[in-house]
């Protein structure tokens, strides 16, 4: 299998051009570090992703913080937001792809929240500046986070031309999704995906 190395908004990827049944993707920085809870996904070039996979999610709060630094959903998907807190919580986000704001509360909440929009989001406490969740909203049904070895494997998808794209929450331009097209054609395949996190806060 050829590999191509392809640089775009300062971000490089190397990619193998068939995919399959299975994707097997690692991401790391320029330096071989691998990164933990990057997004990875696939958007099909044409038509229309599949239905929202029904699912419930949830973001706890516990100890003073998010459990979950990172959470990937699929356009149209709810969340909710429990306290299990020994203290209550003011959760709620500023962010362009979704406003709310769930007020001082403990417990879980009456109805979760449904992030109708792709992009991403900030989460916060309004009573605990230190906490703070990011939730990458996708428009497709195929996606993963990665693990702390910087590694995730996306299955389930047909044939077809793809956009494989990842983000991570550290990377200088926030919104910056890393791209490639790829053409999936029945067999496995293994990606590696280096961003480019210059400017990242060590």
């Amino acid at each position: 299998m050829s590999v191509r190395a392809v640089l775009s908004s300062a971000v490089l990827i190397a990619v193998g051009p068939c995919l399959g049944a299975g994707l097997s993707v690692s991401v790391t920085d320029l330096k071989g570090v691998p990164l933990e809870d990057a997004a990875v996904y696939l958007e099909p070039t044409a038509g229309r992703a599949p239905p929202l996979r029904a699912r419930g999610i949830e973001i706890e709060q516990k100890s003073r913080k998010f459990t979950q630094l990172m959470t990937v959903v699929q356009v149209g998907q709810a969340i909710a937001f429990p306290n299990n807190d020994t203290v209550r919580h003011h959760v709620y986000s500023l962010s362009q792809a979704k406003l709310f704001e769930l007020k001082l509360y403990s417990g879980v909440p009456e109805a979760p929240v449904v992030f109708d929009k792709a992009g991403t989001v900030i989460v916060g406490c309004n009573i605990h500046d230190k906490m703070v969740a990011y939730i990458r909203i996708v428009d497709t049904p195929w996606f993963g986070k990665t693990d702390a070895a910087g590694r995730v494997t996306i299955d389930g998808f047909p044939d077809g031309q793809y956009r494989l794209r990842t983000w991570h929450h550290a990377q200088p331009n926030l919104d910056q999704a890393a791209e490639q097209v790829v053409t999936a054609r029945g067999d496995n395949a293994a990606v590696a995906v280096r961003l480019d996190m210059k400017g990242v806060a060590k």
